[in-house]
C-alpha cells in the first residue's frame, strides 16, 4: 500500500481519520462513503451551498439549520450526518471538502482501490475503457482502479491519465505543442 494513499494530515486528515475509525467500528464505511459522496456532489453543483460551507460570515447556528434541512432532504443520516453536525459546531465546515477527500482516500486504501482521472477528446468505447482499466490495474500493482472520466475536446485526441501522483499526457495537443517548440528551436 503506497504511503500517498494512506497518509492524511492536518485538520482535515485528523477529522477524516476519526470518522473512518468510527465508521469501521460500526461497519458502516461504505454507507458513510456514499453519504459523503452525495454531499460532495451537492456542494460541487450548488454555488449557494458552497458559500454556506466556505464562508465564515454565517454563524454555526445558521449553518447547522441549513445543513440539517439538506441532510434530511438527501436522506443522509447516522454517522455521516452527525459528523457534519460536529464539524459545523466546531466551526470547521470550511474544511469539509478536504475532509471528504481524505475520508475517500482512507476508504479506498482499505478496499485496495485507487482512482485515476482520464481525460479524452471524446467518449471512450467500452472496449477501450476495459483495456485502459486493465493497463492501469497493472500499473498500480494490481489494485482495482476507479476511473473518473472527463471529456475535453481541446486536447484534440489521445488521453491524459492521472494515477496517484503520476501523470501521462498522451494528448495530441501536447504532442503538437512539442513539435511547435522544436521547430522554433531549429529556426
Amino acid at each position: 500500500m503506497a504511503q500517498e494513499d494512506t497518509f492524511v494530515s492536518g485538520v482535515a486528515g485528523r477529522y477524516a481519520s476519526a470518522l473512518f475509525s468510527l465508521a469501521q467500528d460500526d461497519r458502516q464505511t461504505e454507507q458513510v462513503a456514499r453519504s459523503l459522496a452525495t454531499l460532495e456532489e451537492l456542494i460541487g453543483e450548488n454555488p449557494d451551498f458552497q458559500q454556506l460551507v466556505r464562508s465564515p460570515v454565517f454563524s454555526a447556528e445558521v449553518q447547522l439549520k441549513a445543513l440539517d434541512a439538506i441532510l434530511a432532504r438527501e436522506g443522509i443520516t447516522g454517522i455521516a450526518a452527525n459528523f457534519v453536525r460536529v464539524v459545523t459546531v466546531k466551526r470547521r465546515l470550511f474544511y469539509l471538502r478536504e475532509m471528504i477527500a481524505a475520508y475517500r482516500k482512507l476508504y479506498d486504501a482499505s478496499r485496495g482501490v485507487t482512482h485515476a482521472e482520464v481525460t479524452s477528446a471524446s467518449a471512450l468505447s467500452e472496449a477501450n475503457l476495459a483495456a485502459l482499466k486493465d493497463q492501469l490495474k497493472a500499473a498500480s500493482g494490481g489494485r482495482e482502479v476507479d476511473l473518473d472520466l472527463k471529456i475535453d475536446p481541446s486536447i484534440i485526441g489521445g488521453l491524459i491519465v492521472r494515477l496517484g501522483s503520476r501523470m501521462i499526457d498522451g494528448s495530441l495537443k501536447t504532442k503538437l505543442n512539442a513539435i511547435r517548440l522544436a521547430m522554433k528551436e531549429v529556426g
